[in-house]
């Protein structure tokens, strides 16, 4: 198709003859316009080409969200330990029978001093230890949530490149055709077969071109600060990337999905296990009237002629935690309905996970029947109106501006094909989210565009 709108503007080139100059005005005017299609070229990022998968270990490895989850497991698991241990020893003394008459004679008192220390129940101490390792359990769900988020941003990311980088190129593709354009509108102008009217609608439907590269500059230079900011890079540093989108398979089926999401998605399984640390935490609270004993042992100083001066004491107590019952009750009633909150949570995000999953297949459906339509339908339609454009001003039956117009249609086309395209892979990527895991989706080559 290049090929017959170049020849067909040589053609017409060589038809003219000779050629009068010009006015300055329309001639600066054109030149101005030729500038904006040249200025993006050498813009291209140096350094090799990063594919998908070098994108997403970078960003596993660097990305500063996933850093600050890794230390919350850390912090997790570092207080595992201490969480069944029991507490301090304590040390005591305790001066009796001081007489008031002289406070500072301790001589004369009795002096004990002794070390105890509060044992609480076996069961109490494993129960807040595996409380403690249901933590670090939630924590590295969390951490596997964060680090699957990131990788579907990025992958999005990653996407929005190749799209910007599909739009510049579809808009060199048609540059040439733009350029050969302007020169035959100078051309035609010049030998008064068209109006000046004429002539400065062209230059409207041309900048409109210009435009379009504007808008792809902004969306490549928007996708790479997005990209190297989840990279854990500078935003403005040199990004070149290269990959294809993924294939246009039969979506699976939302029962697959569901079924995949229930066992994959790490906030399902941290939900699961903050409901399991519920329930524990519930126990714990039920083992509040298990007392705790306190045991000690000692050394007590006699006043001097006391029959035994030197002796050695031990002493029990525990706590009774049955006089404080309305306490304790409170407090398993509290830990009951954080329980029934957590399987309430669970529920909810099992119901948000089904959503979000047919939700991501409606949208990379829609977006495979657009795709289809523009690949099937649009594009042999919008190639078949240009080249019915090209055939007819060749015979003057139609002027310059509806073969423009044809042109743009076909650029418009191709931009909605990549767009679309580019979208299903997007929801596929939601889907991935969605379900907490890989579709495995095979890699679909850019659809050739022919101009």
């Amino acid at each position: 198709m290049k090929a017959v709108i170049i020849a067909f503007f040589v053609l017409m080139a060589t038809a003219t003859g000779s050629v009068c100059a010009q006015a300055p005005g329309e001639a600066d005017g054109m030149e101005k316009l030729a500038e904006l299609f040249v200025s993006h070229l050498g813009s291209e990022a140096s350094g090799p080409a990063l594919m998908l998968a070098d994108v997403e270990r970078i960003a596993l490895a660097e990305n500063p969200e996933i850093a600050v989850a890794a230390r919350r497991v850390a912090v997790a698991e570092s207080s595992v330990s201490a969480a069944g241990a029991l507490d301090d020893p304590s040390a005591m003394y305790r001066g009796w029978a001081v007489p008031l008459n002289q406070p500072w004679n301790y001589n004369d008192a009795q002096n004990m001093f002794s070390i105890g220390r509060t044992f609480q129940a076996r069961s109490k101490r494993t129960l807040r230890t595996e409380v403690a390792k249901s933590d670090v359990d939630v924590a590295k769900a969390q951490l596997a949530q964060v680090r699957l988020e990131i990788q579907v941003r990025v992958h999005k990311a990653f996407d929005d490149m190749l799209l910007a980088q599909d739009e510049l190129r579809i808009h060199d593709r048609h540059v040439g055709i733009a350029r050969q354009a302007i020169e035959a509108a100078r051309i035609k102008y010049a030998v008064g077969k068209v109006s000046q009217q004429d002539i400065l609608k062209a230059q409207v439907r041309l900048t409109a071109l210009a435009e379009h590269m504007i808008r792809f500059d902004r969306d490549a230079d928007l996708a790479k600060s997005r990209l190297n900011t989840l990279l854990g890079r500078d935003p403005e540093a040199p990004l070149n990337v290269s990959g294809e989108y993924a294939a246009m398979a039969a979506l699976p089926a939302a029962r697959a999905l569901e079924d995949q999401a229930l066992q994959s998605r790490p906030d399902l399984a941290g939900a699961r296990i903050a409901a399991a640390r519920s329930e524990q935490e519930q126990a714990l609270a039920r083992k509040a009237f298990v007392p705790d004993l306190t045991l000690s042992g000692g050394y007590m100083l006699m006043p001097p002629g006391s029959t035994a001066r030197n002796n050695y004491m031990v002493e029990g107590s525990m706590n009774l935690p049955w006089l404080n019952r309305g306490k304790h009750n409170a407090e398993i009633a509290e830990a009951t309905a954080a329980r029934t909150e957590q399987d309430a949570g669970l529920q909810a995000l099992r119901n948000a996970a089904f959503g979000q999953i047919e939700d991501a297949r409606v949208e990379a459906r829609a977006s495979q029947r657009l795709v289809r339509m523009y690949q099937d339908q649009l594009r042999p339609q919008a190639e078949a109106t240009l080249q019915a454009s090209v055939i007819a001003y060749e015979n003057d039956k139609t002027d310059f501006l509806d073969l423009l117009d044809s042109q743009m249609e076909v650029v418009d086309v191709d931009l909605a094909c990549f767009q679309a395209i580019a979208e299903f892979d997007a929801r596929m990527a939601d889907l991935e989210l969605a379900t907490g895991t890989s579709l495995d989706q095979q890699p679909q080559a850019s659809p050739e565009v022919k101009p």
